[in-house]
């Protein structure tokens, strides 16, 4: 596991209202994680991002950069990925993973081997592994063994 890796933990989505602050789908366990960490990409520099408020039920905040003060202007921002430091993440416990830390892992089902390990998704009704042929399954009761690089599906 490489604690240099970047962490996509949000994407800007819109604008919000007039005066350069924006939408940011979140991807951390609450949106309020936000406030407390140094985000950064291409367009954004850690110290220029700032958590606004979080949007009632929902796992979008809004946020502003400095400088950016005008709708158009955050326009050109949509789609922005948003990263943090894989070594700013806490400290896991024994057995406890990240699942940017699966990447790469073989993901077996009935024995046999069906792909590795692409990404994670979730369109709302759970984790979903996406494998490097394209295809899509479950994390739901997923076994892992961090030792051998293997996710067990049923």
């Amino acid at each position: 596991m490489q604690n240099d890796k970047k962490i996509l933990v949000g994407k800007i989505v819109a604008p919000q209202g007039i005066r350069g602050e924006f939408r940011v789908q979140t991807f951390t366990e609450k949106p309020l994680d936000f406030k407390k960490l140094a985000v950064f990409s291409d367009n954004v520099v850690a110290k220029d991002f700032h958590f606004v408020r979080p949007v009632p039920n929902s796992n979008v905040i809004i946020a502003r950069i400095d400088g950016v003060n005008d709708r158009n202007t955050a326009e050109t921002l949509r789609g922005t990925q948003l990263f943090i430091s894989r070594s700013d993440l806490p400290e896991l416990h024994n057995g406890e993973y990240y699942q940017s830390d699966l990447i790469g892992f073989s993901v077996v089902q009935d024995g046999k081997t069906i792909g590795i390990v692409d990404c994670f998704q979730n369109f709302g009704a759970g984790d979903i592994i996406e494998l490097d042929n394209g295809d899509m399954v479950s994390f739901h009761d997923a076994q892992v063994d961090l030792d051998k690089g293997i996710i067990t599906i049923k």
